[in-house]
């Protein structure tokens, strides 16, 4: 078996986390490592290694984790606007294999992310 990703250990309470919202099929929490004032994780509780792993059963789950991003931009104070951002595979800049969002607000943004 191949071992828990970090956000699996989450999700398991094996490590805390700061916990800003969870329901039966995803977990929000703030990352230990923020990029801006507001930045947030948010990551469904299934097991999923990128977008490119996602499934047309997958659909409902994905207009859920896109409901919650629009509940938790509103409940931060994010009105004037964030940034969501979803890396995929090596090349992406993804480095945890579990599907996740970064929402990340609280000042402008600047652009070019990479």
């Amino acid at each position: 078996m191949a071992d828990k990703t970090i956000f699996k250990r989450i999700i398991d309470g094996e490590i805390p986390a700061e916990v800003v919202y969870e329901d039966n099929l995803c977990m929000a929490f703030r990352d230990v490592n923020p990029q801006a004032p507001v930045h947030i994780l948010l990551i469904p509780k299934k097991e999923i290694a990128s977008l490119n792993d996602l499934t047309d059963e997958d659909t409902p789950l994905l207009g859920h984790l896109y409901a919650v991003v629009r509940r938790l931009a509103k409940e931060l104070g994010l009105e004037s606007g964030y940034r969501l951002v979803t890396n995929c595979g090596s090349d992406g800049g993804q480095t945890v294999y579990h599907l996740h969002f970064h929402i990340l607000g609280g000042r402008p943004l600047s652009w070019s992310p990479g």
